[in-house]
């Protein structure tokens, strides 16, 4: 499984990406994808949502199963993903790169130092 250095990472299996200006970007990991299978349909959150963490971010279904993302972070939807609406397999294909799914203007930027390091989240899927 491929996990990127300097990216933060939540036990849900939810990337971050700090960006400027209080904004992060949101995905799921490679090793979500691949528990996922063939990604199929994705529902996508409203720009503009207020989010919290924990909260539904977007929805995703797979040839195997459906899966809820979950925020892990707080704030507001500024982006949304709109290539994933006809091509949710951009997940699978690169999942830390095109096939992000929010970006996120946070409320509280402490939130970031509760989620895991590449290393740390290697160590919690047994990488």
């Amino acid at each position: 499984m491929k996990v990127l250095e300097g990216l933060k990472y939540s036990k849900e299996h939810e990337w971050v990406k700090v960006l400027e200006d209080n904004k992060v970007s949101v995905g799921i990991t490679d090793f979500a994808q691949d528990e996922l299978g063939d990604i199929v349909f994705v529902n996508l959150p409203a720009v503009g949502q207020e989010i919290k963490v924990g909260e539904t971010l977007a929805s995703l279904e797979s040839v195997k199963s459906a899966s809820d993302v979950y925020s892990p972070v707080s704030g507001k939807v500024v982006e949304v993903n709109e290539k994933l609406k006809n091509s949710p397999e951009i997940i699978n294909d690169d999942p830390y790169g095109e096939g992000w799914i929010a970006v996120i203007e946070l409320s509280d930027v402490s939130v970031l130092d509760t989620l895991m390091s590449a290393e740390e989240y290697k160590q919690f899927i047994g990488e």
